[in-house]
């Protein structure tokens, strides 16, 4: 459980493996995002094919971590989602700003 780090060539894939995102998966997530940003990684996969639900401070995690990946000349991809998660994205409105796809590999080859 929690969130597993998979690194696949200069890719991070940090995989929510967890049913609901939360306060405390959003700190650890952003600590994670931080110390592989500073590690010189600037693609990044956000993997929430496991989750029913993000709440707005994991959603804020991401924002956060998106923003400081462009900053960075990087960026922040989302795979993955459930119907509530995407219903969250959709109602947050958070797919005008984050690139999402529906399979890993697929948002591993956007990089290129």
């Amino acid at each position: 459980m929690g969130i597993v780090e998979e690194k696949i060539g200069d890719v991070v894939v940090e995989i929510i493996n967890m049913e609901r995102a939360t306060m405390n998966e959003a700190l650890e997530l952003k600590g994670n995002l931080n110390k592989r940003m500073e590690e010189g990684y600037r693609k990044i996969i956000v993997d929430l094919s496991a989750c029913d639900f993000v709440d707005s401070t994991f959603l804020g995690a991401l924002v956060g971590g998106l923003k400081k990946a462009t900053k960075m000349k990087g960026d922040l991809k989302i795979v993955g989602f459930r119907p509530a998660v995407k219903s969250m994205f959709e109602l947050t409105r958070l797919f005008r700003i984050f690139e999402t796809f529906n399979d890993l590999q697929d948002a591993i080859k956007s990089f290129k």
